[in-house]
Parts: C-alpha cells; structure tokens; sequence
C-alpha cells in the first residue's frame, strides 16, 4: 500500500492512519498517528529500541510483548503466533478463545504501526473516510456480533432514496437516475419509486432475476453460521464450499453464470459491470461467486462502524489478551521439530507451537523452511483516490455540477481511466469530498481535467483482493500438513471483511481439533451465533 497526499498542487508526506483513539473512544494500542513504513526501513520502535539496547545491559525492564521468546519448556502453554492484524488475523484470535478453555497465548504480528489491515481510514481536510474494506452486508452475522459485543457503533448508512446513479461510458452517461435533495421524507419516496420505473423500464425482468441469483448465493452462504455442533471443521477451501454449495460458483465465470440465470445483455453490459468494476475494480469476466458477492454488495441496508471498520480488529485483539507487535514483520517461518522460528526484519525471534499467516502471500517475501507450495496468485490493485474540490461538468459534457450524477459508474473500456466516482460529504454548494476508484494511478493532468477545483489530493495503491479468474484454484488452509495456517486461501472464494472472518473462524476450529484434539466449546467471551442468529436493526 503507497499512499500519496497532495494540497492544493504541493506535494508532501502524510500517511494513512485510523482515527486517534483519544477522538473515537478506540482501543489501547499505539497512537493512530503512526506513519505506516515502507519495507526497507527501520520503524521508529525499531530505532528507538536499538537505541536502547546499546545505552542498557539489561533487558528486565523492556515490555515482554518485545522480548524474543524462548524455546518452550515441555510443560509451558504452547503459543500460537499470527501473522497480520486484519480482520482474519483478530478474528482467528477471537475465535480460539471463544471456542476454548485451554490455556494458550497469542502472539500478533503486524508490519505496519495500526491493526486493521486493509480496514483503514483517511483523513481529508479534518474529515475521516473509510479508505479500504468500506461496507458491511446486514447478512455479515460475525461482522454484527462484533460490532455489538465490542459496543460499537453502527454508521446509518445514508438514505439511498434520493441518491443518484449515472453510467458513464467515456462520452455520454448511457443511463441516469433522478436526484432530487429535500427534506420532506414523502418526497424523497417519490423519488426513489421514480428511479425504480426508470430502473425497470431500462432493465425490465432481468433486475428481478438478479435479486434472485444474489438471494440464492446468500442462502447457501449462511450455512456458515450454523451451529459448530452440526458444522464440519473444514481442512479445504474447496471443501468449505462445496459443503455449503457455493463451490460450483468458482468454476465459471460470472458472465456465463448471469447468462444461464437469464439476464438481458444490456443489465449486464451496464448495471452489472459498473457493480464488480466499483466492488473488485474488474469485469463481469471474474468467477461467479466473488461476483455474487459484488452484487450482493449493491443492496440495501449496507452499514459501517462509527470511527472505522479497524475498530473490529482492534476490540478482537484486546479481548483476546494477545501481545500485539506493531512494527514487526516476520520475515522467515521455520519448523524445528515441535515448534516454528519466526524471525523478523528488526531482528527478533520467537518460538511458536502453531503458527497462522492471516495476510495475503502473494506480494509479501515470507521465506519458509521447509518450503511450502500455493498456486500462484496475483492481486487486484485498486488505486483510491480522495479529492476535496469541485467536479467539472464540461468533463461531462455537461453544463452544471448539479447535473452530475453522485455516483458515477463506468462500463467496460480499456480506455476509460476510472471505475467510479462518488461523492463522500458536501460541505458546501461548491465544495465535496469525493472518492475515486481506478485500475491505474490518477495523474494530476487527468484529474485537472476532471475537477475544475482540487483543494486536496490523496492517492492509496491498495493490493487490495486477488485477480479473479475461472476456475479458481485454492491454496491449502493447512500448508504443511502440521500446524502452519493460511487463512487467506480462502480469499479466492470471494474477498471480503466477513468471509475473512468466517475462513478465520474455521482456521480457529481446525487449530483447536487438530492441535488440541477437542471439539469445540461455546464460551462467554462474545454472543455466539449457534442457535439463534444476531440480528441489527439497520
């Protein structure tokens, strides 16, 4: 991840951070203020402790969370080290606590100075964004457990009745909803069933049939919360899915999946399109579950966390009295015999009986011993772009700001240079924060065409979800038959906070089985969703 931000037409150095705890009632961690670090450099923590180091001879006095641990006595409680801070990494801490009685300890790993991986906020002029994994689906049971558990706070998604949508095809906005802004909650009803004669007219059945296609996915995809009486613990992604009859999904492509559903090319070349190019930042050519997944992600009741989606992670971490070490990334994983080595890039090691790697292999350098073999993966980089400015109607071919459309989505065309834009606030008649999604970077040429004003300019390069294609192949969940984990394998499936949390929370079933040799236990430590499901107003 490189982020970018630009004043006016200055550059100069910021960095991504969530808000401070202090600001959004967080968590006890390191100040969200952390400039995240590149990987060929020393972090502050890393310095100052150097420093240290030097000036004392003894080490009784630094926090154990930074002491490299020893190899364990026979009779000590085995450890389990997890690589990444994310969703999947907090919620696979979460779960072994949640399912288990034994006595362990957690170790937490995460290279860049906040958890949450890529849940991350931005601040543009005073105002914070979520800046990666952004919505929630009302569906997202492990997602809703957290948020009330921890006692967060859910963000009322904004009213979409009156919110418009324009498809832009590179010259011409082929299709346009109507946008009308009042107070009066009547009219905005009106509006909204407006846009709805307009949405059928264009797409006629097709849009009803994508209702269904989508609601049928769900289905199969709630399996997963079952309880852990009656649900297998799963050793394979493709296990998990053909259990839950979505695996089918991954071996064809969502075009050909929309096609045999029956919807009209025209729903497809543009309502469809515009959907997984915003969701995935690719085309309806991906694998038809994670599409699934996209379109699912275009209904209503989608919600947030008050503060940032990060504080999900960050609660999970906290309640799992783990030792979390921030600015530390494992750089070699080895196995011993009765335990793995994990050393870092500023020098430490540690000793863990199971090891889980809850991040995305695919751009890291993790060197294993033995070596363990994945299929080859590459990610999908989505480049987020956050302007605070004005947008130029004469882009549009249009004469006025009002007429543009507050969600702009795109075809499919090499040559158009963004997959969206979107408007995040409106300050003011001449003023808004708007959100841009691309393939490739927003050169400041293009956006001076784009925007007749920019007052500021922050550019992210997210690696953010695997390139899709079908048939899909997964990596193993266990990677070298003992007790090395890879939560992401799953991620090929579909990439998304909640189907992290539910690849983490078999990742957690399987270390407790086939580790511990028990059948999991339901404990106090958060609502559980055996039995009854949790349900949120939204």
């Amino acid at each position: 991840m490189i982020i970018d931000r630009i004043q006016g037409q200055k550059k100069k150095k910021n960095s991504l951070s969530a808000p401070n705890s202090d600001e959004e009632g967080g968590d006890d961690f390191e100040s969200r203020d952390h400039r995240l670090q590149r990987n060929n450099m020393l972090s502050p923590l890393a310095l100052s402790l150097f420093t240290f180091l030097l000036l004392c001879p003894s080490l009784s006095s630094l926090p154990q969370s930074l002491l490299p641990s020893p190899i364990p006595a026979p009779n000590d409680p085995p450890t389990i080290c997890i690589v990444g801070s994310g969703i999947g990494g907090s919620s696979v801490a979460h779960f072994l606590r949640h399912y288990s009685s034994h006595p362990f300890s957690i170790r937490i790993f995460e290279r860049n100075g906040i958890v949450g991986g890529r849940m991350a906020t931005v601040n543009v002029s005073g105002q914070t964004f979520e800046a990666g994994a952004s919505i929630l689906h009302p569906k997202n049971f492990h997602a809703l457990n957290y948020t009330k558990s921890l006692g967060l706070n859910i963000k009322k998604p904004s009213s979409s009745d009156s919110f418009s949508l324009g498809i832009w095809d590179g010259k011409n906005f082929v299709f346009k909803t109507l946008s009308f802004s009042s107070k009066l909650p009547f009219v905005d009803k009106i509006v909204s069933l407006a846009n709805s004669v307009l949405m059928f007219l264009r797409y006629g059945f097709s849009l009803l049939r994508m209702e269904s296609f989508i609601e049928g996915t769900v289905d199969k995809f709630l399996k997963y919360y079952e309880s852990s009486e009656s649900r297998p613990v799963f050793e394979t992604v493709d296990g998990m899915l053909k259990w839950a009859g979505l695996y089918n999904l991954t071996t064809r492509t969502l075009l050909e999946e929309m096609i045999d559903s029956g919807f009209s090319p025209l729903l497809i070349e543009e309502l469809a399109t515009v959907i997984t190019r915003i969701n995935y930042g690719q085309s309806v050519s991906i694998s038809g579950l994670a599409g699934a997944v996209s379109l699912a992600g275009s209904g209503g009741g989608l919600w947030a966390i008050e503060g940032g989606n990060w504080q999900m992670a960050a609660g999970l971490i906290n309640r799992s009295d783990a030792a979390l070490h921030l600015h530390e990334e494992i750089e070699s994983i080895s196995y011993l015999g009765k335990y793995y080595e994990l050393n870092s890039t500023i020098g430490n090691s540690y000793t863990c009986e199971v090891t889980v790697v809850a991040t995305p292999m695919d751009e890291l350098n993790i060197q294993f011993a033995p070596q363990i073999s994945i299929p080859k993966r590459e990610l999908q980089h989505t480049h987020a772009t956050f302007v605070r400015g004005l947008l130029n109607p004469a882009y549009f071919g249009l004469n006025a700001v009002s007429e543009i459309p507050e969600l702009v989505g795109t075809i499919e065309d090499s040559d158009l240079p963004f997959s969206s834009i979107s408007v995040l606030r409106q300050h003011g008649e001449k003023d808004m924060t708007y959100k841009i999604f691309s393939r490739q970077p927003m050169a400041d040429m293009l956006l001076d065409s784009i925007f007749s004003v920019r007052q500021e300019t922050i550019r992210i390069d997210w690696g953010a979800y695997p390139h899709y294609s079908a048939p899909e192949v997964f990596a193993p969940f266990i990677l070298d038959g003992r007790h090395l984990y890879y939560v992401n394998a799953f991620e090929n499936a579909a990439s998304t906070m909640e189907t992290s949390a539910v690849a983490a929370e078999n990742i957690a079933r399987l270390i407790l089985s086939r580790f511990f040799s028990q059948s999991p236990l339901i404990s106090s430590n958060l609502s559980s969703n055996s039995g009854e499901l949790l349900h949120v107003d939204l």
